[in-house]
């Protein structure tokens, strides 16, 4: 059942609306055949012959077929994956119009009954209307469509000496469908465009998450390091110096030049450390302001206690923070993630990570973030669970045995 399932759960929820919005559209080739063409045509086969029937049917066919066609290609452009399809668009418009024309002109002579040439008429324009709309960019345009479609049939009506009654009913008839179609397919557009739209903001603002965590840590390393690199620059200038002229002050130099290099070597492994080994709370709270940036509704549930665990448990709990919040991100199509820390005083500290929007089957082959992470819990004697769970949802569980800690903490929600 996940197979069959698998294709539509794996899609991003633009991916969806897209899907949903095409196969809707594809949708109306059938239901212009079915309705206007086979519909029409059949109810007056005892009075057409079989082969302007026939033809009227072909027509229809073929003229569905180009709509849908059409419309596809629009929607490939409202999406950005084409250019629009303003020859394509023409084509159908004047193919649209000569086939309006002919069902007029054999309604004229007399080929078939009365019913048959509104119907046909009618259909064919509020269809081709409705693709026409997704090629237009600007609203003020799509509004002129079904307008001008009733326009130009009651102009045609009147041309061919019909009764200027049948030429009002024609234009009324046009005019609502074409309108009503306009609208349903201008507002699908707008929609798909919009989803689109929403879902690379959301990856963007995922991105500059983690490039302002990058400008962090390199704004942290230039500060530690600017300096000293400049004090060994000149003083190993001035060593030099001093050496060209064979003062031993050289050699003291030198040495506070060795001095401050491994100073720096320190420093560098404080911030390195810092990063690696960063204030669990800081984690859990960066963790909800990434996944928040990004779209979700993030709930981060921890206790006081949190900031009182041993440095290695922290450290250890903290990379599973940043590859859950990875995980999140990169895989699936999540909109609420919890995140709930548990440190009791009497048992063992439990780290929970549980989101939505989880694929039932992996993308692409396995990784090695949890492998990494069950070997840094090993390291604190814990473990790790991952896995789906019920409702479509990814659950992650660490847990590590009681450390010593501070006792009399509050609770922080």
């Amino acid at each position: 059942m996940s197979k069959l399932t698998g294709w539509w759960r794996n899609r991003s929820s633009a991916a969806k609306v897209e899907l949903y919005t095409r196969w809707s559209f594809h949708s109306f080739v059938l239901l212009e055949i079915m309705s206007f063409g086979l519909a029409s045509v059949g109810s007056a086969a005892d009075e057409t012959s079989p082969s302007v029937s026939a033809s009227l049917v072909l027509t229809v066919c073929a003229h569905a077929v180009l709509t849908g066609f059409l419309t596809s290609r629009a929607l490939d452009w409202i999406v950005g994956r084409r250019e629009r399809p303003v020859r394509l668009a023409v084509v159908t418009a004047a193919l649209t119009a000569a086939a309006c024309l002919a069902v007029l002109v054999l309604r004229k002579t007399g080929q078939f009954s009365d019913s048959v040439a509104p119907a046909l008429v009618t259909g064919m324009a509020c269809f081709a209307s409705g693709s026409l709309v997704l090629c237009l960019k600007r609203i003020i345009h799509m509004w002129y469509v079904a307008p001008a479609a009733a326009a130009g049939t009651a102009a045609a009506v009147l041309a061919l000496g019909l009764p200027a009654g049948e030429a009002v009913g024609y234009a009324i008839g046009v005019l609502l469908t074409s309108l009503f179609l306009s609208v349903a397919s201008g507002f699908s557009g707008w929609l798909l465009t919009t989803v689109w739209e929403l879902d690379r903001a959301r990856e963007l603002q995922a991105q500059l998450a983690v490039a302002e965590e990058r400008l962090r840590f390199g704004r942290d390393l230039h500060d530690v390091m600017g300096r000293n690199l400049a004090v060994i620059a000149l003083k190993s200038e001035l060593a030099v110096q001093l050496a060209r002229r064979e003062r031993p002050e050289a050699v003291d130099q030198m040495i506070e030049v060795q001095r401050i290099a491994r100073e720096s070597q320190r420093e560098v492994r404080d911030v390195v450390r810092g990063y690696r080994e960063a204030d669990l709370a800081v984690e859990l709270e960066g963790a909800r302001g990434v996944l928040s940036a990004a779209g979700m509704d993030c709930r981060v549930e921890y206790e006081a206690a949190a900031r009182r665990l041993p440095s290695e448990v922290q450290s250890a709990l903290g990379w599973v923070v940043r590859e859950a919040t990875t995980n999140v991100l990169r895989h699936g199509d999540a909109h609420s993630c919890l995140i709930r820390l548990t440190a009791p005083a009497e048992g063992a500290v439990t780290l929970l990570v549980e989101n939505d929007g989880a694929p039932e089957t992996p993308a692409g082959p396995p990784g090695s973030g949890l492998a990494g992470l069950r070997e840094r819990l090993a390291a604190v004697e814990g473990t790790l669970l991952a896995g789906p769970a019920e409702g479509g949802r990814f659950r992650l569980r660490a847990e590590i045995p009681a450390p010593r800690r501070t006792r009399g903490l509050e609770v922080r929600a």
